[in-house]
């Protein structure tokens, strides 16, 4: 019993522990395990020869995109207008300088802070930056901060399944066509560049496909717990591989210093993730590009593909297409987007049982429409698969609790003598049949299972908005109210009442701490993990108080 009580302590420990750390990461301070984050008011010593993140005129060393010199009459020529596309899914806003997309608000999603708006993705506001761009290198052709012409046309599906925007632009013997083709109830945008050769002589530009964001972490993320926010990029042979701001940060710091991912590919995609959202570019396949990653300013960071277009003959063309997924990580969506995409939806180290788990409420959900009662059905079925574990568990933590006054007279008859302690005590164990560690295997088992669900739970977009019943209306978020925290701490007064007080005064005081301590942790967490711990230790309060009643009864055998 003393083994399994410090298996838990050490548990709660770690818990404890990793909550803390979570937290002053995302408040900017020292981790105790992960180097420090670099501050985003520190400025780099090699802040002098930053670069913006548009490719320069001379090919660019691997990694290094840099602005080329725009005269300052000709970038005061410049006219922006921006043009809004509507969908039925997607508000997008397209400036005609560089043809880029600058904000990108989801019609179906909320926002995190503000329930009266929808989410906004992209952005080019003061507080935020977060940008898809396209163009050219290799001379000085049309980038994105080049004016282009939005050619006349529809701006909304008005009942068409499809609505496209036409950009043009002529710079340097090169006329560049850039096509955005947005779909009824597709978060993948088409992105189509033609590249026409209009001078006297042979070409050879190349295609870049670029994703810029600051590195701050989304608005209303909780302080309690961390989710990954940053760059990644995807290859067949590299496979799934995250980019770290900080990453970036020390790399741009020790330049010529070769990226932390694969370089070169004719296949996969890069992406920018944050917490149930995702922006990927995904170029044609057997299209070899370059991967770069850098800094592109004091907290701001540009995940890229440059793809090579060979040369063009006067007069000829060439198209390269592209897509642009923007939008939630539903897991069905992102499987049938890119090969590999679904693997932005984070569940860490335990992705092979997080999957099955996830794949499992999916199916629940199909029959009862609601994502609330399928956790609590989910939660449900667990219990009975971990039901025989679980049964030998709190059989053992019953017998430990028949026996403690024994164990207690034994502690206080050999107080001064250890080694006699210890033989009474295994005496008593083989006269009452106890195994001191029948109830810790089953709770190591578990454990696995316990951390998968929380992931899934966690990085579950479907959680986000999705009400339950009464107060709860949004299971990603806090409970409004704290009722089911209150009632978390509650059933875990019972079941710390339920189990074997421990002979030592301090460990029954910390016993009966932990669910006040608890409690105040999960009133931050997402109510839909909550409901999923209250409904778990209701089941188990349940099995554990009819195993030891039955034992206290005689009716139940070691």
């Amino acid at each position: 019993m003393e083994n399994k009580r410090t298996i838990l302590w050490v548990v709660f420990s770690i818990a404890i522990v990793l909550l803390w750390d979570n937290w002053m990461r995302y408040n900017g301070k020292p981790s105790m395990f992960f180097p420090a984050p670099v501050s985003e008011q520190a400025r780099s010593a090699t802040s002098t020869t930053e670069t913006s993140s548009v490719p320069q005129v001379a090919p660019a060393a691997p990694g290094a995109i840099s602005t080329p010199a725009l005269p300052d009459a000709t970038a005061a020529a410049v006219k922006s207008e921006v043009i809004t596309i509507t969908t039925d899914i997607m508000r997008a806003d397209i400036d005609t300088v560089g043809g880029e997309l600058k904000r990108l608000e989801l019609l179906q999603h909320r926002d995190a802070e503000d329930k009266t708006i929808n989410m906004v993705l992209f952005d080019s506001s003061a507080k935020h930056t977060y940008l898809a761009e396209t163009g050219l290198i290799g001379g000085p052709f049309p980038n994105h901060k080049t004016s282009f012409v939005a050619l006349p046309g529809p701006r909304s599906l008005d009942g068409a399944a499809k609505v496209q925007l036409i950009l043009e632009s002529e710079q340097g013997g090169i006329k560049l066509t850039k096509t955005y083709t947005f779909k009824r109830g597709d978060y993948s945008i088409d992105v189509s560049h033609k590249v026409t050769n209009t001078g006297t002589a042979p070409l050879s530009p190349s295609l870049y496909l670029q994703l810029v964001r600051d590195g701050s972490k989304p608005s209303g993320e909780s302080k309690f717990y961390s989710t990954f926010t940053g760059p990644a990029v995807y290859s067949d042979a590299a496979k799934f591989q995250k980019l770290d701001f900080e990453k970036i940060e020390k790399e741009s710091k020790n330049k010529p210093a070769k990226p932390d991912h694969v370089t070169n590919a004719d296949n996969g995609w890069i992406a920018i993730v944050q917490h149930y959202f995702v922006s990927a570019f995904i170029p044609a396949d057997k299209a070899v590009r370059e991967i770069r990653s850098e800094k592109v300013r004091e907290n701001l960071y540009a995940v890229s593909n440059v793809l090579p277009l060979g040369v063009i003959a006067p007069g000829a063309s060439i198209t390269s297409d592209a897509r642009l997924y923007a939008g939630p990580q539903e897991s069905t969506v992102l499987e049938q987007t890119a090969p590999g995409l679904e693997l932005v939806k984070d569940y860490g180290w335990l992705t092979i049982i997080a999957k099955p788990i996830f794949w499992l409420m999916t199916q629940i959900h199909q029959y009862v429409g609601n994502w609330g009662w399928t956790i609590i059905l989910l939660t449900v079925l667990i219990k009975l698969v971990f039901f025989p574990l679980s049964a030998a568990s709190y059989r053992s933590m019953a017998k430990m609790k028949v026996v403690t006054p024994k164990m207690t007279l034994i502690r206080e008859r050999h107080k001064g003598d250890p080694a006699k302690m210890n033989q009474a005590m295994m005496e008593l164990y083989k006269t009452e049949k106890i195994n001191p560690l029948g109830g810790c295997l089953p709770i190591v088992v578990q454990i696995p299972v316990f951390i998968s669900l929380y992931w899934v739970l966690l990085a579950s977009v479907e959680m986000r908005n999705a009400p339950w019943l009464g107060w709860i209306q949004d299971l990603a978020a806090p409970d409004p109210f704290y009722i089911l925290p209150v009632i978390m701490a509650v059933s875990m007064f019972i079941q710390t009442k339920l189990n074997p007080t421990p002979p030592d005064p301090v460990q029954a005081k910390v016993m009966m701490f932990m669910p006040i301590i608890f409690s105040v942790m999960f009133f931050f967490f997402p109510s839909g993990l909550v409901l999923y711990w209250v409904v778990n230790n209701v089941l188990s309060i349940a099995q554990q108080w009819v195993i030891t009643k039955n034992l206290e009864g005689g009716t139940v055998k070691g």
